[in-house]
């Protein structure tokens, strides 16, 4: 079982729209959403939900009345201004220290576990989808991540499946970490800007400081041959191979639009491109 992951230094590169590519291209294969902050692969795949799960992580302070003296140590030692007037705790406000618990002298705080999202399993007509939602706001889509691809792989194991395709989160954060780490293959979305190629150029970093296998697509290319012509100089310069380069399509958002993936849409430049990338590059992780 190969683990392949599609990122990118930056959102709108159409990292979504590749990986949607390589779902509709690859049999065998189990399929996984890791952009979970803002979640799209869904809106090409139309997935029917078979199970939900709740995802927990974090904590809030609650304050039991019952036990509150109104002493008020709690308001004294929290930094963040979470404790109210009536010493209740502001759940927008607490960062879930636990700080107030610890010095309430009454033991009158209790942290709760916070219902962070959900995440899911689903059937789709390309296969199925492990994907997730976190809530507005919510931290630790980290571990949100690695939950989906844990999830992911076992479904693979289980019904052995030679490949986990990735839908991995843009940038450099946690969420990006949890998306390539011990993944076989990492391939990078870059578009013809200065700011695609910055920020490519620090995801490569962090897939590299891990040890993973990197891999480059120049996407919508023709729209400025000058810096296409930096990509490939870049990136000859740095020993990393560019798999191909795609050209901007109209016929990409219209395929959006229908809620199909580009292979599945039309036939015309952008899919002979993609089916050329993900043949070399099936061919180079097979052997």
């Amino acid at each position: 079982m190969k683990e392949i992951v599609i990122i990118s230094g930056k959102g709108g590169t159409g990292k979504t729209v590749i990986a949607g590519a390589f779902a509709a291209l690859v049999k065998n294969k189990v399929i996984a959403d890791c952009d979970v902050d803002a979640a799209d692969l869904h809106l090409l795949l139309d997935p029917k939900i078979e199970e939900s799960h709740i995802f927990k992580s974090g904590f809030t302070a609650f304050t039991n009345k019952k036990y509150c003296n109104g002493c008020g140590t709690c308001s004294t030692v929290c930094r963040f201004d979470a404790v109210k007037e009536d010493f209740s705790i502001d759940p927008i406000s607490c960062e879930g220290c636990a700080f107030c618990s610890l010095a309430c002298p009454e033991d009158a705080i209790e942290m709760k576990l916070n219902i962070s999202g959900k995440w899911f399993i689903s059937q789709t007509r390309l296969g199925p989808l492990v994907h997730a939602k976190l809530g507005i706001a919510e931290e630790n889509s980290g571990k949100l991540v690695s939950l989906v691809r844990k999830k992911a792989k076992e479904i693979a194991e289980d019904k052995k499946y030679k490949w986990v395709i990735i839908d991995g989160s843009p940038g450099i954060g946690c969420p990006v970490i949890a998306s390539i780490t011990g993944v076989d293959c990492a391939v990078v979305v870059i578009e013809p800007t200065l700011s695609g190629l910055h920020d490519a150029e620090r995801v490569i970093d962090v897939t590299r400081h891990f040890n993973i296998p990197v891999k480059v697509i120049i996407n919508k290319y023709d729209l400025n041959y000058d810096i296409t012509k930096k990509i490939e100089n870049w990136s000859e310069g740095r020993n990393l191979q560019i798999l191909g380069k795609i050209v901007f399509s109209k016929e990409v958002v219209k395929s959006v639009i229908e809620g199909k993936t580009i292979i599945e849409y039309s036939s015309n430049k952008v899919t002979r491109s993609l089916s050329d990338i993900w043949g070399q590059l099936e061919k180079e992780l097979a052997g």
